[in-house]
């Protein structure tokens, strides 16, 4: 008789650590440059909390893409609605919204956000049916469509509420900072980093530790497969175009408080940025869009404390250096 060697295990992949730190490398470079350790602090956190803002509004996308290849250049459509939605709330309530309590100003902003979120995903509903349901599989009829889709929804938008900017303002006990020695830090921004994080985790969480994230990600794998053992992949990639639009409208509720003005063509605007850093964080990736989010935000900051002029150009010139060094970008999930 032989003996039967025992299996051995399978190995690990290796865990790339490097792209999540960049983050913290590019802060700790700009240290010496900034000079102030207080004007450091404030333009790091500032960095964060915008970072945050940019990944809400991302990671819809980014799932979008990389559970279902569809691009989506309609996204921004859904950051302006949400942020219109949001005004429909907040401004009829603007008593409540600038008493000076916390409770009571997060008791109105979120059923803002609510409604919000709610509103883009059953506008990604008909979008997903109308538009996308026809052209699965065809990018170039999927870039024409969106992008039809994106100036119908803003040009909608013209005629219900006009081309006036309409002031959003925050509410009062978000005003103002925190005062900790000679740093800073605003109370909004922290607001943002939090709800930021809470996503982020809910996201990787569902898609990771639950039944409807296994069958999704399965579904992206082998389709007929997950079908024939009877789930409906088309519903769950429905519902997945729902969420990420329903992000993507509490995202333009947070950069409309953010900037305190809501606009048509904020989606629009915002479309370009959301793009470089699902680019950047690599198609489809979560943990790459939150990493790209920050750098985005981090190089937009500190380059518009140390060149003003550089500032303008700085999205594209680290999308550049990113793929130049990955060129699937930080974390690519798809060869697509």
């Amino acid at each position: 008789m032989t003996d039967l060697a025992a299996p051995e295990a399978l190995p690990r992949p290796k865990r790339d650590l490097l792209p999540a730190l960049l983050p913290a490398i590019l802060a700790l470079a700009m240290l010496p440059l900034i000079g102030s350790g207080s004007s450091w602090v404030t333009l790091t956190v500032a960095s964060l909390a915008m970072g945050m803002m940019i990944f809400i509004m991302a990671s819809g996308l980014t799932l979008v893409f990389g559970l279902m290849d569809v691009l989506n250049f309609g996204h921004g459509a859904f950051i302006a609605v949400g942020a219109y939605v949001a005004t429909l709330v907040l401004l009829p309530l603007a008593p409540y919204v600038q008493a000076d309590s916390l409770w009571t100003n997060l008791a109105v902003l979120a059923p803002a956000a609510l409604l919000s979120m709610a509103v883009s995903g059953a506008l990604g509903l008909v979008v997903e049916r109308v538009l996308i349901l026809p052209v699965y599989g065809q990018h170039l009829k999927q870039i024409l469509m969106t992008t039809g889709g994106l100036i119908v929804a803003e040009q909608a938008l013209y005629a219900l509420w006009g081309p006036q900017i309409i002031p959003l303002p925050l509410p009062a006990s978000l005003r103002g900072s925190f005062i900790i020695g000679d740093v800073a830090i605003a109370k909004y921004r922290l607001l943002a980093m939090l709800l930021g994080l809470v996503v982020f985790a809910a996201i990787q969480l569902v898609l990771n530790r639950t039944k409807i994230g296994l069958l999704i990600r399965a579904g992206v794998e082998n389709r007929e497969m997950v079908e024939a053992l009877g789930y409906r992949i088309r519903r769950l990639f429905l519902g997945v175009f729902m969420v990420g639009s329903g992000l993507a409208g509490l995202g333009g509720v947070m950069w409309a408080l953010y900037r305190e003005q809501v606009h048509a063509s904020m989606g629009d605007d915002l479309t370009v940025l959301v793009f470089i850093v699902v680019i950047i964080g690599g198609l489809g990736s979560i943990g790459g869009c939150f990493i790209g989010a920050l750098l985005v935000a981090m190089v937009a900051n500190y380059g518009g404390f140390l060149l003003p002029k550089l500032a303008l150009v700085s999205n594209i010139l680290l999308m550049v250096a990113i793929l130049m060094w990955r060129p699937r970008g930080l974390y690519a999930v798809t060869s697509r």
